[in-house]
């Protein structure tokens, strides 16, 4: 049985009289990369800054490692809340022993190094910070987040701005990291992302949770395939002889049928041919976290 490495009960945070998070409640098991999904305005960095100490909430409870929410546990978390802050003069190595400093780290050398090797920023290390991209200065920021080896690491839209390969290589690292057994939480809107990294999801609109579950449960058990021949009323009513199948969408020129996962187009295509029809097109595709997300959020 899983651990709860967080639990939050009843959370709920006000504004000069905006309910910006509205009783949230919800579990994150450990070894989990769990993701808070929502629109702007959501509620997701509210959440964050209330877990992490920085904002005190109006109502409700949390507990970390099941031990409240003691400072102590913040020991236990690195967390990315804002735009990477870095002295812009100091190299990548300056600025993370400043860093361990912080972190009354004894002896950070070796930790630095290890860090730096783990974002892939070893061959930059004496570089100034200044002179990194973006992405760069994203990874020095999860680098000192994971300085101090914690339990769990939080962060909020560490891919904001950043451009294609920027994106895809912070989620390397995010997944790197997730197999070293760490708890990820990540609150984003970007839901390609979070789709391909993120284990678990909770889903905000105006502060509310609105849905939480797996990946799979969130987008669904079923496929779609996308499928045409020259009889397409023959095609039509094969699929209806057919209970595995179901009809999702119908065009002139084609008909999207939803099946259960186990079901392959290799056996789709036999079914097919069997009954004398050859298909001209045959086209598999699941349903995303973002067609899934914009019906839940409606």
């Amino acid at each position: 049985m899983s651990a709860t490495i967080l639990e939050i009960n009843k959370l709920s945070k006000k504004y000069k009289g905006v309910l910006a998070l509205d009783s949230l409640s919800l579990k994150v098991e450990k070894g989990t990369v769990f993701g808070l999904l929502g629109p702007n305005g959501s509620g997701k960095t509210t959440t964050l800054g209330i877990l992490l100490g920085a904002l005190r909430q109006s109502t409700g409870s949390y507990s970390w490692f099941e031990n409240g929410d003691a400072t102590g546990n913040r020991l236990r978390i690195g967390a990315l809340l804002e735009t990477p802050n870095f002295y812009p003069y100091l190299t990548a190595v300056g600025n993370l022993e400043i860093v361990a400093k912080i972190k009354k780290l004894n002896n950070p050398s070796e930790r630095i190094n290890s860090v730096l090797k783990i974002v892939n920023l070893y061959q930059r290390k004496d570089s100034n910070f200044k002179t990194y991209s973006l992405g760069m200065k994203q990874r020095l920021a999860i680098a000192a987040a994971i300085l101090n080896d914690p339990e769990v690491l939080v962060l909020d839209e560490p891919t904001n701005g950043l451009d294609p390969q920027g994106i895809a290589e912070i989620r390397e690292l995010i997944i790197a990291i997730s197999k070293e057994g760490k708890t990820i939480i990540i609150a984003s809107h970007i839901l390609d992302e979070i789709e391909k990294v993120c284990t678990h999801v909770a889903i905000l609109k105006f502060g509310n949770l609105v849905r939480q579950g797996t990946i799979e449960e969130i987008i669904g058990g079923d496929n779609f395939v996308i499928i045409a021949a020259n009889d397409m009323a023959l095609t039509k009513t094969a699929i209806d002889e057919n209970p595995q199948l179901e009809v999702s969408k119908t065009t002139e020129t084609e008909i999207t049928i939803k099946v259960s996962k186990e079901i392959t187009t290799e056996m789709i295509n036999q079914y097919f041919f069997d009954k004398g029809i050859v298909l001209s097109k045959l086209k598999s595709h699941s349903e995303s976290l973002e067609k899934q997300f914009l019906e839940i959020i409606k």
